[in-house]
């Protein structure tokens, strides 16, 4: 088995142990983080329902535009986090649970937490 095929796995096992213990509900949804090679991606989801109340990605133009040194970067990942915490604001969102995808808490993923804390969203 190739080396990335592992991570990909140690990665799925993990987030499958962190969605065995939290879910989002219409009070308190969950801010989920999903990073690929080049973007990241956030969104707020309503488990209960099963709908998405707020997203943001840092394959956005505005966001991108706004960054420099393209989307792969920790300020693009703050930028997409601000942008999701400034969305759930005005879906009338306050608090959330983090789930971090199986992904360390560090660096990107770190970076988009503290950019949605920095909006006002409690988690």
């Amino acid at each position: 088995m190739d080396k990335a095929k592992q991570k990909r796995q140690r990665r799925q096992r993990a987030h499958f142990r962190v969605r065995a213990t939290i879910s989002g509900s219409s009070v308190r949804p969950r801010l989920t983080v999903f990073k690929s090679a080049k973007y990241i991606y956030a969104q707020i989801v309503d488990d209960d329902k099963g709908t998405t109340i707020a997203q943001a990605n840092s394959r956005e133009t505005d966001i991108q535009s706004k960054v420099e040194g393209g989307a792969k970067t920790l300020g693009a990942a703050r930028m997409v986090g601000e942008v999701v915490g400034d969305r759930a604001k005005k879906a009338g969102i306050e608090s959330v649970v983090f789930d971090r995808g199986g992904y360390v808490y560090h660096g990107r993923v770190k970076e988009v937490a503290e950019g949605a804390r920095s909006k006002g969203l409690r988690f």
